[in-house]
């Protein structure tokens, strides 16, 4: 979509957003849906540029795919093991979909993924995992070419950290491998149990997910089952609402997220001074003054603070009394946002090899307007965020980034009073 976004913030805001389905969550379930025999169905998928492109990626790879209402259909066998250098180079879920294909079909060729820019991001632990379950990886220039001449096996892995994304792989290579693979030191985060509970319903035996060690008990030679399926809410989507009401001031309610999937986020902000009610599937954040600075945070894997939620809870914190850092222990480039943030006028300074943000509240003073640039995606948000409590017009460009996991920011926070809206270049129009 792109275009730019103008905002016009210190005003208040007040209302209810709905939560929409999360994009790490719907990504690992589109590339699942090569491992099923069957038609998948994805209820209420979010329109994203990522969803877009992975199912673009899926009828590269030879099956049907595309939308019905607000749902995401997902029919066909593959036959193509080859996916466009293009779409995959675009994105990082892209690496999600090397495994399934291998299963079915022996062979998967791709390329290095791409995506936002807030640090490395390697491949290694998928590959790993992979050749450990019997596949064998070559490079042909700027392609990976993933072969299994014997078919994939169970095994015993061990990854080096628990990422979430390969851990994704290992559940989906396993799932049609020959025999038991346990994986140990496995990531925790609600969107593995997700993709876990969606490969179990369609026929698939894994324990564990959500844990530190998952088993899970191939199939090989017997696709999976279709299934219709409804993602779980976006807990990132939910943090980026609460802390654009804790910006702005007001009342915001998040429904249809329930809170313990972002509570690192909620008890920051109750730390910093908002009013916090918890429902079973919703949150109401209230603020009205000025907020506080709450010392040291760090990010970490699941249960810690989201590495993607740290831009978005700094942005909520520039006008706070005192002092916060935040160290980022994921990424070393996730405060790209740190020049945005001065620029509207927050006191800020990015250390320890780009790790760390310290921010120097204004002590309840208004930042002002300024334009901005996305640099990546939850730094995109988090501009937008941070020009919520900026007096004057904002203008953010680079939205491209922002739209790979908004469902139409600009859209859910002019649901609750904000001044924002999207411009779109005149040949975008045509």
């Amino acid at each position: 979509m792109g275009g730019m976004i103008k905002v016009r913030g210190a005003r208040p805001l007040y209302g209810t957003v709905r939560v929409p389905a999360a994009k790490n969550s719907v990504l690992p379930l589109l590339a699942a849906s090569l491992l099923c025999g069957g038609p998948v169905r994805l209820r209420g998928a979010p329109r994203l540029s990522d969803v877009e492109g992975c199912l673009a990626l899926l009828r590269a790879a030879g099956c049907a795919a595309g939308w019905d209402g607000g749902d995401v259909v997902v029919s066909g066998q593959p036959s193509c093991c080859r996916l466009p250098g293009g779409e995959a180079g675009r994105m990082r879920a892209s690496v999600l979909f090397a495994a399934p294909l291998l299963a079915r079909l022996g062979r998967a060729e791709t390329v290095l993924p791409g995506g936002c820019r807030i640090g490395s991001r390697p491949v290694d632990w998928h590959l790993a995992a992979l050749e450990a379950m019997g596949a064998e990886a070559a490079f042909a220039g700027q392609r990976l070419i993933l072969t299994a001449p014997a078919g994939l096996h169970g095994a015993a892995v061990r990854l080096p950290g628990p990422s979430v994304g390969a851990t994704e792989t290992v559940l989906l290579a396993g799932c049609a491998a020959r025999g038991r693979t346990v994986l140990q030191n496995a990531a925790k985060e609600p969107e593995i149990a997700d993709l876990a509970r969606f490969l179990n319903g369609c026929g698939a035996a894994i324990r564990g997910a959500g844990s530190g060690e998952i088993v899970i008990e191939g199939r090989a030679g017997r696709p999976l089952r279709g299934a219709s399926y409804a993602p779980m809410p976006d807990r990132i989507c939910a943090s980026t609402l609460v802390c654009a009401a804790a910006a702005a001031r007001g009342c915001v309610t998040a429904a249809g997220c329930a809170p313990g999937l972002y509570a690192p986020v909620l008890d920051i902000l109750e730390q910093a001074g908002c009013r916090v009610l918890r429902g079973a599937d919703s949150v109401t954040i209230g603020c009205a003054g000025p907020l506080r600075g709450v010392g040291r945070l760090v990010t970490g894997g699941y249960p810690a603070l989201a590495t993607d939620a740290a831009p978005l809870v700094a942005a909520a914190l520039l006008t706070a009394r005192g002092q916060t850092v935040i160290e980022d222990r994921v990424f070393e480039a996730r405060f790209g946002c740190a020049g945005g943030f001065a620029a509207l006028g927050a006191h800020v300074r990015v250390e320890a090899g780009g790790r760390e943000l310290w921010i120097e509240g204004t002590g309840g003073g208004a930042l002002r307007g300024a334009a901005l640039a996305a640099g990546d995606l939850r730094g995109g948000a988090a501009l937008a965020v941070a020009a919520l409590a900026a007096e004057g017009e904002s203008r953010i460009t680079g939205c491209g980034y922002i739209d790979r996991g908004y469902p139409g920011l600009e859209a859910m926070l002019a649901a609750v009073g904000a001044q924002i809206c999207r411009e779109m270049p005149p040949q975008a129009l045509d």
